[in-house]
């Protein structure tokens, strides 16, 4: 089995204050990686800042012997974005992994869904993945090398009552991350995403404390780690983990139904008569990209 390594790699890891970020950047540093801790020191729910968070890990990568320098810009702005990455450039030169990992959380139903709480969770989520994720791109695209993490959420790929604004954001960076495995492609940078369930501070008052015990942040840092290697050769892949389980999730689609020549528009009965074939994911077929899941139906063009 070869070594995962990462001597002279430059990493970059966002809301790495605490929790999973901080586990991420601690098992970065023992591999050789310098890494840049980003967190704006907020609370969960996204208020306030405090530099103390980023710079207490900093202090224990350095007291292990390891490389780091701390970011405190907020991830949801054009200009925090391009100063983390440049805070990365600055110190080490360059940017080879990028984990996209900031978070908080402001649940809701739906109906009760202000455009205040609605909006600062996309703001971090989503636009924070475009923010930090655009300007680390360029450089990799640059270098020729690069290792992108997203960090999605079963509430998106499945549904969680109450969180419709983090769910919609989470979907959107699996979205992002699509189009970056077919744009980095040509310059050997990965995209994958991650759909983790762990001990945080976004979970400890949602899961039963003899469970929220047993989810230690370790079990989705080794994977994160295989996913930034160099010995990782897929792009656009998303991996559940949590307790040492560790699955892939996709976007499928069934053999479908035509009910048409091309021409001829089909009546709304015979949708009913042909739902049962129509919804059926028997056999489904996973497609790389929309230009490919156009052959389902190419014989009608």
């Amino acid at each position: 089995m070869s070594k995962i390594d990462f001597t002279g790699r430059v990493a970059i890891v966002t809301g790495a204050g605490a929790g999973l970020g901080k586990c991420h950047a601690l098992e970065f540093a023992k591999r050789g990686a310098k890494v840049v801790i980003n967190d704006l020191g907020g609370t969960r729910n996204g208020v306030g800042s405090d530099n103390a968070a980023a710079n207490k890990v900093v202090e224990e990568i350095r007291v292990l012997g390891g490389e780091a320098v701390p970011n405190y810009d907020n991830v949801a702005t054009v200009e925090g974005g391009r100063n983390i990455v440049q805070t990365a450039v600055d110190a080490f030169g360059k940017v080879d992994i990028l984990v996209n990992n900031a978070g908080i959380l402001r649940d809701s139903a739906f109906h009760k869904m202000e455009e205040e709480n609605w909006d600062a969770i996309v703001g971090v989520h989503l636009r924070g993945a475009y923010c930090v994720t655009r300007p680390a791109f360029i450089n990799m695209r640059e270098n020729g090398y690069g290792r992108i993490i997203m960090t999605t959420s079963g509430a998106g790929l499945f549904g969680n009552f109450g969180q419709s604004n983090y769910a919609s954001a989470k979907m959107g960076v699996t979205g992002l991350a699509n189009v970056l495995k077919l744009e980095g492609a040509k310059y050997n940078i990965k995209t994958n995403v991650i759909i983790p369930v762990a001990a945080s501070r976004l979970t400890e008052d949602v899961l039963p404390p003899d469970l929220f015990a047993k989810l230690k942040p370790d079990f989705i840092t080794s994977l994160v780690l295989y996913l930034c290697s160099e010995q990782c050769k897929d792009s656009g892949v998303m991996i559940n983990a949590a307790l040492g389980y560790y699955s892939r999730s996709a976007i499928m689609t069934g053999p479908g139904a035509i009910l048409s020549d091309g021409e001829r528009i089909p009546a709304p009965e015979e949708i009913m008569e042909n739902w049962d074939k129509i919804v059926s994911l028997e056999s489904p077929k996973y497609f790389d990209q929309v230009m490919t899941m156009f052959g389902e139906f190419g014989s009608l063009l």
